[in-house]
């Protein structure tokens, strides 16, 4: 199910009403396979919202920073069991942009989904239901967003969260390297190493961990491998 089609007003136009009914506004809401992280293969529901605070260079998301409609919680909640599909990730845009998606992530575990949340590592994690599975993409120089990493999130990072960097050059690798060494990330949380698609060959990346010894996971985003870089996959 799609969100896009109505209007595209801007979030400062939110209902009156937002305090005592919760509302978000959706870029839309699909069905697929999970092409990433933990749950990669699982059919998925994902909960796109509008919205983001970054422009990242590799961004493929470009069409979610405005488009969007606001709906309620109960008529998200909804459309999401329509789909009938036990995994369900909050993604974007940024969806922690919106205070209201911490409420959306609760709502979905007591629903007894299993959940993941897809963010920018740039917004507060702290205060997401504990049985929420975080996937924190840690901004690389070749984003053009390094400067926006939230340090301060690093501590609050459990085993059931991940960390992934999107490497487009040998430059972006040895800087996650030595970030992932620096923090010792791989002692707090599984970290993944993907190559940014169409940037960077993916058996480059692959030699390069290998030789690295990183204790790190390679990653192909498998949507993009199926379908290409098609919206809604």
């Amino acid at each position: 199910m799609s969100a896009t089609s109505l209007n595209e007003a801007d979030t400062r136009d939110a209902p009156r009403n937002a305090e005592r009914v919760p509302r978000l506004r959706i870029n839309e809401i699909f069905r697929s396979l999970q092409g990433e992280a933990d749950s990669v293969g699982y059919p998925t529901v994902f909960v796109r919202l509008t919205g983001c605070p970054l422009r990242c260079r590799y961004c493929d998301t470009a069409y979610a920073f405005h488009e969007g409609d606001w709906f309620e919680l109960p008529a998200i909640l909804a459309l999401v069991a329509g789909h009938a599909t036990r995994h369900v990730c909050v993604t974007g845009g940024e969806p922690l942009a919106q205070p209201a998606c911490r409420t959306l992530l609760a709502e979905l575990c007591e629903a007894g989904y299993a959940v993941s949340l897809e963010t920018s590592g740039a917004l507060d994690i702290g205060g997401i239901d504990a049985r929420v599975s975080r996937v924190l993409d840690v901004k690389t120089p070749d984003s053009g967003e390094s400067s926006r990493n939230r340090l301060e999130n690093l501590a609050l990072l459990t085993p059931r969260d991940q960390v992934k960097f999107v490497i487009g050059s040998r430059a972006d690798f040895e800087w996650s390297r030595q970030f992932v060494v620096q923090h010792g990330l791989s002692a707090r949380c599984p970290v993944l190493f993907s190559p940014s698609y169409g940037v960077l060959a993916p058996g480059t990346l692959a030699d390069w961990v290998l030789e690295s010894r990183l204790p790190v996971r390679f990653q192909l985003q498998l949507h993009k491998v199926l379908w290409g870089d098609v919206r809604g996959r």
